[in-house]
């Protein structure tokens, strides 16, 4: 990776050893016709709450299974703290100092009203190629990405959505379905899935992706402050929840204070999650039913990440001040599952980020042209890995929400905030849980200076400077970090 300094690379040799830490099974793959996608996105959800990620009290056997039937990635990371930002990067490769889209978008932003625009159609993206390949496309559940009201990015064969992006309730919200805008008295996490099926059995003669967009769990709003109304509500009505931290609050908390170690909260996050796990468990059935479960590629993962407890803190890196970007918010389930084509049981330790997903893909469906890719993307193929093969690899991940940038390898992080601090330094081998700052400790200083320029050397080949908030940039969503940066739609 040519933006990774000399001295970065001395520093961190782990960079270029990644392997698999589990041997699969035997293995003999299946034929070549064209291979279906659904990609299934939760909202708000780190991978330390599925039973797959060692999570003991949530029930998720649905989830799971992608997870023993596939490959489960052990260190996926989101690049922003958000789901606006985070969705642009998982459709396009980009980070959001190239797509423009730093922050979420809010109700008068892009989304409804007399000035809507798909803020990543000026880029290419997963449902255009798909669609340019004889794909049928289908959007189901939340976009948040703009011009809601309308199908946007080759997403014209199916689209049901919210007309917004943040979630106020589960039971009577508003859903955009065939162009009209209305209430809908059903579960939420329901009508998805009955879509979803809806999808896939009109379009079961076609190659199609379904890009399945859950807003559950939603461990954010209100709603946490309410017992659950699915059919877990029982399921957890006594259940304490120990893999929930109960910790003091991090001085840094800003937003959600009332959440925290609130077993109401927690009880609310767990039933939604296994509401979506009831929804996955349908959605594979009816592959099944259709015969269509070996010509299936099902992709699992979570916008961002999201923290329950950990270091007192709950939610993701925009609800602190300064704005964060511990391994909770950052770490996100990643699994991908292909019966007869990718070996089941298989688990990986290297370091993959959401804009890794696209050229992934596209390579392991032989779509891989260069011009199916946005120019100067800094995502990286590891398509390799699902064959149980080590695989050359750097481990290094970027991330950036707004003024807030970071680094991380395997054993160290370094986040620097623009322009005046404060900045942090963890040593993630004896402090993985990031509760020691060593920046500016003098024996840190050559890992910090060469992390540092590795940062900004990343930075400086990828970020696009209309959209490089470090140089002056706008953003297509207005910031948390200076209110008075956007929106800014592109000419």
């Amino acid at each position: 990776m040519r933006y990774l300094t000399a001295m970065f690379l001395i520093l961190c040799p782990v960079l270029l050893l990644a392997q698999d830490t589990e041997t699969p099974p035997p293995f003999e793959a299946g034929d070549d016709s064209p291979t279906n996608v659904i990609l299934i996105m939760t909202d708000n959800h780190g991978a330390w709450t599925l039973g797959c990620y060692g999570n003991p009290d949530i029930d998720t056997p649905n989830i799971d299974r992608i997870a023993y039937e596939g490959i489960r990635f052990k260190n996926a990371f989101s690049s922003n703290a958000v789901c606006s930002p985070t969705r642009a990067t998982y459709l396009t490769g980009l980070i959001p100092s190239q797509h423009g889209v730093h922050c979420f978008l809010r109700r008068n932003e892009a989304q409804m009203g007399d000035d809507t625009y798909c803020t990543i159609d000026e880029f290419r993206s997963l449902p255009k190629v798909f669609k340019e390949n004889g794909y049928a496309c289908g959007l189901v559940g939340k976009w948040h990405l703009g011009a809601n009201m309308e199908p946007q990015e080759g997403f014209d064969d199916y689209w049901i959505t919210m007309p917004h992006g943040g979630t106020s309730e589960f039971y009577d919200a508003e859903v955009i379905e065939e162009g009209e805008l209305h209430k809908e008295p059903r579960y939420l996490t329901d009508l998805w899935t009955d879509h979803a099926k809806k999808f896939i059995t009109q379009n079961q003669e076609k190659p199609f992706f379904l890009f399945l967009s859950y807003n559950g769990p939603y461990g954010l709003g209100k709603l946490l402050l309410n017992p659950p109304r699915n059919r877990h509500y029982n399921n957890y009505a006594e259940d304490l929840f120990p893999s929930f931290p109960r910790a003091e609050m991090h001085p840094w908390q800003f937003n959600n204070k009332e959440y925290l170690n609130n077993i109401v909260s927690i009880r609310r996050f767990a039933a939604e999650l296994s509401g979506v796990d009831d929804g996955v468990g349908d959605v594979m059935e009816t592959l099944l039913d259709l015969g269509l479960d070996d010509n299936t590629l099902i992709i699992f993962c979570a916008d961002q990440g999201w923290m329950g407890g950990q270091n007192g803190l709950w939610g993701m890196g925009d609800h602190t001040r300064p704005l964060t970007a511990f391994d909770g918010m950052m770490k996100v389930p990643l699994m991908f599952r292909h019966t007869n084509h990718i070996r089941p049981g298989q688990t990986s330790d290297i370091l993959v980020s959401n804009y890794d997903l696209m050229p992934t893909l596209l390579s392991y469906l032989d779509l891989d042209d260069k011009k199916n890719l946005n120019a100067n993307s800094p995502g990286r193929d590891f398509s390799e890995a699902f064959k149980g093969k080590d695989i050359p690899w750097q481990d290094v991940v970027f991330y950036e929400m707004e003024n807030c940038r970071c680094v991380r390898t395997k054993t160290a992080k370094y986040i620097h905030r623009h322009s005046e601090g404060p900045h942090e330094l963890y040593d993630l081998t004896n402090d993985p849980d990031e509760k020691i700052n060593l920046y500016g400790q003098p024996k840190q200083a050559e890992l910090q200076q060469a992390l540092k320029e590795g940062l900004d050397a990343f930075f400086k080949v990828h970020a696009d400077p209309k959209y490089d908030l470090y140089n002056n940039g706008t953003s297509k969503a207005k910031l948390l970090s200076d209110p008075t940066v956007g929106p800014t739609r592109p000419k």
